[in-house]
């Protein structure tokens, strides 16, 4: 019988033929691990807060997750309530200022807005009828976008004069009135003037005072984020 020889150049193809041969076909995948698909998906931004406001919002000698708008937003996401908080708090700002922004803060979708300017108009000495004026604009536009407002109110010191801080201050309950608004009267309440929760300066809280302020605005705005949307 004749034998068939096999060229020596074809060797190495029939040995990998029959190591491919002899392989076991791979195991189908397993289910997927339970742990993984346990794990929440990241829940969605219920909506956008922004607070805006001067040195007192944008939290002034204090880092970033000090000023009480971080605090307010930590106390959300510790509830499960994931709303996006923007602090457009600038130091110095006044009413005009605040009114200046408004498109690059509509840049975006407000569902909330905590107003918090007027401080700096006083301190300055600013007409009372400017910065109602200026208030104005801002509450307007915010009802024209559909954005719901929190007043918080400014009182001055004693050294202002009695006629134009009186005057001043009518300003916060007499625009809440009109834009059917909640009102916090005085943001610094408790804080204000109380060395142990001001910086060096007596004006702008430390940290403790921060939180102390955070607390009270909660109060205001707690029921506002809660409630339906527009």
């Amino acid at each position: 019988m004749r034998k068939v020889r096999c060229p020596a150049a074809a060797l190495p193809l029939l040995l990998v033929l029959a190591a491919a041969c002899g392989r076991q076909a791979p195991e189908p995948p397993g289910p997927p691990d339970s742990a993984a698909m346990a794990a929440p998906a990241p829940q969605a931004s219920t909506g956008t807060l922004v607070f805006l406001g001067d040195s007192l919002t944008a939290g002034l000698g204090l880092p970033r997750e000090e000023a009480f708008p971080a605090l307010i937003e930590a106390r959300l996401a510790a509830e499960g309530r994931p709303w996006k908080v923007v602090n457009a708090g600038i130091s110095g700002d006044t009413t005009a200022g605040g009114a200046a922004r408004l498109d690059w803060i509509y840049r975006q979708k407000v569902d909330v807005m905590f107003v918090c300017l007027g401080a700096n108009d006083g301190l300055r000495g600013i007409p009372v009828h400017e910065t109602e004026r200026n208030l104005r604009t801002i509450l307007a536009r915010a009802r024209k976008e559909g954005t719901r407002v929190v007043l918080a109110g400014i009182q001055l010191p004693g050294n202002y004069g009695t006629s134009y801080r009186a005057a001043f201050a009518r300003i916060f309950p007499r625009l809440a009135k009109e834009f059917q608004i909640p009102l916090l009267p005085f943001l610094l309440e408790g804080v204000a003037m109380e060395p142990s929760l001001n910086q060096s300066d007596g004006i702008h809280p430390n940290a403790a005072g921060a939180r102390r302020v955070a607390d009270h605005a909660w109060t205001a705005l707690d029921p506002v984020l809660r409630a339906p949307a527009r």
